[in-house]
C-alpha cells in the first residue's frame, strides 16, 4: 500500500510507525501537547499541506495545540474531529475552523481513510509589534471566542471559506507561488471567519479543569522513566482517581494509562533514531520493567520490534 502524500517536515526529527511494508510519520508535538509546525516557506508562518488520516498511527492525530489557527476542508471520505471535548463528523467537501489554543484532533474511529486540506495561519503573519491589527486578532481569537465552527457545503459564506483554503493550497503549490498574494488571502481568510465567530464572556468556567489536565500530563512528561501509578497522575490535578479519568477522557481522548503508554513509545522512538543505547537501557530509560517487555509492548503500538525500527530509520 502507497501513500499519496506524505507531509513534509524537512529538518524536524520525525517519528515514524509501520503499517504494512510502509512506515508513516507521526506529528511532532511536545510535552505540554503544543506541535512544531514546520510552515512552508522560510519566515513565512503559513502551514498548507494536503494530508491523509492512514499518515498517522491508527488513523488519529495526536492530540495538540498550537497559536495558529487551522482550517480543514476534507476532500475525499470523512473523519471525526476532536475539539475541547467536542467531536463532530465532518463529511467530504465539509471543513472546520479550530480556533488558536484548543486542544484537537483528527481521526477515523473505524479506521477509514480520508484525504484534506490543512491551512494553519501563525498569528505572527500580521506582524509581532503592537498595533490595532493584532488587538482585534486577540479579541477575535482569544479565549472568549468560539471554540470551531464547523464548515458545510450548503451555507454560503462556509462555502467561501472553504474555496478560499483550496484556493490558497493551489497558490502554495502552483509553479510560480506568489508569497503576496498568499499573504493576501491568509489574511483575508482571518478576517472573513472573524467576522463570524461569536464572543463569549466567560467562555472557559472550567479553566480549573484545563489547568489540572495540563498539571496530569505534565506530570506524565516528567516522569514517564519511573514507575508511575493512577493516584499518583490524580494527586498532580488534585483531584480523585475517577475524576483523573473523566478529565483525560473528555480532553484528551484517551485514558490516562493509554496516554502514558503512548508517550513512552514516543520517546522511546527518539531515542532508537537519536541515540546508541541498547535496547535494556532504554527499555529502563523510558519506563518499562524490562526489555522484553518494552519490545512487546513496542510492537504492539508500532508493528516492529526496536531493533527493526532503528534499522528502517537509518536507512530513510
Amino acid at each position: 500500500m502507497g501513500v499519496s502524500i506524505i507531509i513534509d517536515y524537512n529538518n524536524i526529527k520525525n517519528v515514524f510507525f509501520l503499517e504494512g511494508d510502509h512506515l508513516y510519520s507521526k506529528m511532532e508535538v511536545f510535552s505540554d501537547l503544543s506541535e512544531r509546525l514546520n510552515y512552508n516557506l522560510s519566515n513565512f508562518p503559513l502551514y498548507v499541506r494536503k494530508g491523509e488520516l492512514r499518515q498517522f498511527e491508527k488513523y488519529a492525530a495526536a492530540c495538540h495545540w498550537h497559536s495558529d489557527l487551522e482550517f480543514i476542508f476534507v476532500l475525499e471520505g470523512s473523519m471525526d474531529f476532536f475539539v475541547n471535548g467536542t467531536v463532530n463528523r465532518i463529511e467530504k467537501n465539509n471543513g472546520i475552523f479550530v480556533n488558536s489554543k484548543r486542544l484537537h484532533y483528527g481521526f477515523s474511529a473505524d479506521m477509514a481513510d480520508c484525504s484534506y486540506i490543512v491551512v494553519v495561519i501563525h498569528p505572527s503573519l500580521i506582524g509581532k509589534e503592537a498595533w490595532v491589527g493584532k488587538e482585534y486578532w486577540e479579541e477575535k481569537f482569544g479565549p472568549n471566542s468560539e471554540d470551531f465552527i464547523l464548515l458545510t457545503d450548503k451555507t454560503l459564506w462556509h462555502r467561501e471559506i472553504l474555496d478560499t483554503v483550496y484556493r490558497i493550497y493551489d497558490e502554495m503549490h502552483g509553479q510560480q507561488c506568489n508569497p503576496l498574494r498568499l499573504l493576501s488571502k491568509a489574511i483575508a481568510l482571518c478576517a472573513d471567519i472573524g467576522e463570524q465567530l461569536k464572543h463569549h464572556t466567560g467562555h472557559f468556567p472550567n479553566d480549573r479543569l484545563w489547568e489540572a489536565v495540563w498539571r496530569m500530563t505534565g506530570f506524565i512528561h516528567e516522569n514517564y522513566e519511573n514507575k508511575i501509578v493512577l493516584d499518583e497522575i490524580a494527586a498532580a490535578g488534585s483531584v480523585c482517581r475517577s475524576r483523573c479519568c473523566e478529565l483525560f477522557s473528555t480532553y484528551i481522548g484517551q485514558t490516562p494509562n493509554a496516554y502514558l503508554m503512548e508517550y513512552r513509545i514516543q520517546k522511546s522512538c527518539e531515542m532508537l533514531q537519536e541515540t546508541d543505547r541498547t535496547i535494556s537501557e532504554i527499555a529502563i530509560s523510558c519506563g518499562f520493567q524490562s526489555a522484553s517487555y518494552f519490545t512487546f509492548r513496542f510492537r504492539k503500538e508500532m508493528g516492529l520490534v526496536p531493533l527493526e525500527y532503528r534499522r528502517r530509520i537509518a536507512e530513510l
